[in-house]
């Protein structure tokens, strides 16, 4: 399937290759694709939407791969909003370490509710993370919506 293995580097990876999905913080295993609660969130309930091959160019997804990021990107903006009832989202992808990707090698696609008055700007103004809910809470809420698919 080209998901490369422990020991490499890569964090996506690292816990596609765990035997435990609840420890690893993996919502939903697709065909192509999968789901992953962000370790250090934006906001609650940010995750985000991997290819299961370690890749790193958009331009190097083949068509199912696309498919399905953009279909669980949609899967996950619905479970979050019926979870969680957020005001509104941001999606989006950082390209290459001088795009702001923290893991350049491995494509992903960030899910970020937002809500009015939120604190997401603590992290920009005051190099501080807010975590308001434990990721394991977070999880409990969304993982239903993901056993629907």
């Amino acid at each position: 399937m080209g998901v490369a293995g422990k020991g490499d580097g890569c964090i996506f990876c690292d816990h596609l290759a765990e035997d435990d999905d609840v420890a690893a913080n993996i919502l939903y295993r697709g065909e192509t694709c999968f789901v992953i609660l962000n370790a250090f969130p934006y906001n609650t309930g940010h995750l985000m939407v991997a290819p299961l091959r370690h890749v790193a160019d958009v331009r190097d997804l083949n068509d199912d791969e696309s498919r399905e990021l953009f279909d669980l990107t949609r899967r996950s903006v619905e479970v979050i909003r019926v979870a969680m009832q957020p005001d509104g989202f941001n999606t989006g992808m950082n390209l290459g370490s001088a795009g702001g990707a923290g893991v350049p090698g491995h494509l992903h696609m960030h899910v970020v509710p937002r809500w009015q008055g939120d604190t997401n700007f603590m992290s920009v103004v005051a190099d501080t993370k807010v975590l308001p809910e434990m990721l394991a809470d977070t999880a409990a809420k969304l993982r239903p919506g993901f056993a629907a698919f």
